[in-house]
């Protein structure tokens, strides 16, 4: 429950923040007229995020035990792909997301509704669509049946729009670079569970080898249906009897990919590169602190 509701959180209070400096840009220059718009291609993002989860979850349904291991695996390992690059991604642009959105917003704005609407529509649908899919996979890999993933995942969204709120209205501020730092790390660490369980539905649609050979089972030691073995299997989707292919992916995923999102400098960090403008579109400053920056 705890790994959907950081999925939740990270994910909705990325659109929160963007739905949020949108609206904030558009009263404070005075151009209410364009709030209807942003709000319309918001719910058509929802929207659509919604029915690609349905159509997810309810059109595997009627596939074969085979079909939808392989549906599963597949889109498991598309999904990590997803959420690495975006934990990537956010941790080298939360220092002047502001700023690109309002660049955008600006140019929307010279072009009329219609881009207005696919302004809006693109920035949330993408972390809709990005959530629909790893929450689906990451409910498939916990695999326990009962809706505490979806009660999680609606806590987590549910805490992201008070949050989004919160910083609308001035009430908290957010120091973005190290939040997305550490819910990024441990998302990733989320990432490696749904991988390697990816791989192992791949082994079970007969995709690949290896399903007999297992590298541990201390299925005795750690039972599935204990309270400490459901824990580690719903925060981390931790398996008892692993096989040798499964332990070999979380290892080849979770060690370099971190190694890599902490690393000082590179575009892991964005550390040694030019910061752009603030938000009142001033040239940086040399002498600027980071913590400073990290915190529009």
């Amino acid at each position: 429950m705890f790994s959907n509701y950081l999925i939740g959180l990270r994910e909705g209070l990325e659109a929160s923040l963007v739905v949020c400096i949108l609206i904030a840009y558009l009263v404070k220059t005075d151009r209410r007229d364009a709030l209807k718009p942003i709000w319309i291609g918001i719910g058509v993002a929802v929207a659509l995020a919604l029915g690609f989860g349905c159509a997810l979850e309810f059109g595997s349904q009627e596939l074969t035990f085979e079909a939808q291991e392989a549906l599963g695996g597949s889109l498991s390992i598309l999904a990590v792909c997803l959420v690495t690059w975006m934990v990537f991604w956010m941790r080298r642009t939360a220092r002047h997301l502001k700023a690109d959105l309002h660049g955008k917003l600006d140019a929307a704005l010279q072009m009329g509704t219609g881009a207005l609407v696919a302004t809006a529509f693109l920035a949330v649908g993408r972390e809709g669509l990005e959530t629909a899919l790893f929450v689906w996979a990451s409910v498939r890999a916990a695999g326990d049946g009962t809706p505490r993933p979806l009660v999680g995942v609606a806590l987590g969204i549910a805490t992201a729009v008070v949050l989004g709120w919160l910083f609308y209205r001035g009430a908290v501020r957010i120091n973005l670079a190290k939040f997305f730092t550490w819910t990024g790390a441990m998302l990733v660490v989320v990432a490696a569970g749904v991988l390697a369980y990816g791989f192992h539905d791949l082994q079970e649609a007969d995709w690949l080898p290896g399903l007999n050979s297992k590298a541990f089972d201390i299925s005795g030691t750690i039972p599935p249906d204990s309270w400490y073995g459901t824990l580690l299997k719903g925060v981390f989707n931790f398996q008892p009897d692993p096989t040798v292919l499964q332990v070999t992916v979380w290892l080849l995923y979770l060690i370099p990919t971190l190694a890599l999102f902490f690393a000082p400098v590179g575009f892991a960090s964005g550390k040694g590169k030019v910061k752009v403008a603030d938000e009142q579109g001033s040239r940086p400053s040399k002498a600027a602190q980071p913590s400073q920056s990290s915190q529009d």
